[in-house]
């Protein structure tokens, strides 16, 4: 039997880590391959599994190994409450990109402008897995499977297709770019094709991507209200695609 912190010190410079017991639970509903996995208390992960997973309780089974809790500290950053992590395969850049590219479309695929917080890019990729978005896509820098956005979408990544593309890379389709000087949401019906995209709380979306939008919508807002959260944006927006 191979041993699995070698299995994980051969695989960690290019998978995917699964950080804590949900990311695992969902990585193995949405058909992720999972090589290795670890717990500091095998039991205890199984006895949750019982409780909020059966589903996965068998294949968790089979894949978890207990390991000293000072090995497994020294295999994640910042060590999950449930004391689980797991090494996964990233799906194929080229299947994610078909799916995006992929028409007719039966939902939207959202579109992160030049991100900047790991986490709100995470729970962005949580809510889009939720309303069984297409995918997200992200513009600039920030790497949509870093560790810390995997954390924040609690292992959903695998539920939905997740790229970092330029502006001009964008899959066709109606663009809606959610900014204050757009026309109120609640006139217009989304397209299941839309493409929707948000820019920062602080800069809004970039000049690249307000040229490239067909439409600019904006949310309703309070007066003197600046902004409403990244998350909670793309919450409002799937809601109103998915209600009408």
């Amino acid at each position: 039997m191979t041993d699995p912190l070698d299995h994980w010190a051969r695989l960690a410079g290019s998978a995917v880590l699964l950080d804590g017991f949900h990311a695992l639970k969902h990585a193995l509903r949405f058909g992720a391959e999972v090589p290795v996995a670890v717990t500091t208390d095998r039991a205890a992960a199984l006895a949750l599994a019982d409780e909020l997973a059966p589903d996965v309780r068998e294949a968790l089974a089979a894949l978890l190994a207990e390991v000293p809790p000072q090995t497994y500290a020294s295999l994640v950053a910042r060590p999950h409450p449930t004391a689980v992590a797991a090494l996964a395969v990233r799906p194929p850049r080229e299947a994610n990109l078909r799916e995006l590219s992929r028409v007719p479309r039966t939902a939207p695929v959202v579109v992160l402008d030049e991100p900047r917080n790991l986490g709100n890019a995470g729970a962005v990729i949580r809510l889009a897995a939720g309303f069984g978005a297409t995918g997200v896509i992200t513009t600039g820098t920030l790497d949509p499977w870093h560790p810390t956005v995997v954390r924040g979408g609690a292992g959903l990544h695998f539920a939905t297709a997740v790229e970092r593309l330029t502006v001009a890379e964008l899959p066709q389709g109606p663009l809606f770019g959610l900014d204050p000087e757009g026309e109120d949401i609640r006139g217009l019906k989304l397209p299941d094709d839309a493409i929707l995209a948000f820019g920062s709380e602080r800069t809004g979306l970039s000049a690249d991507l307000r040229a490239r939008a067909d439409q600019l919508l904006r949310l309703p807002m309070r007066p003197q209200v600046s902004s409403y959260n990244l998350a909670t944006s793309v919450a409002m927006t799937l809601y109103h695609w998915s209600a009408l």
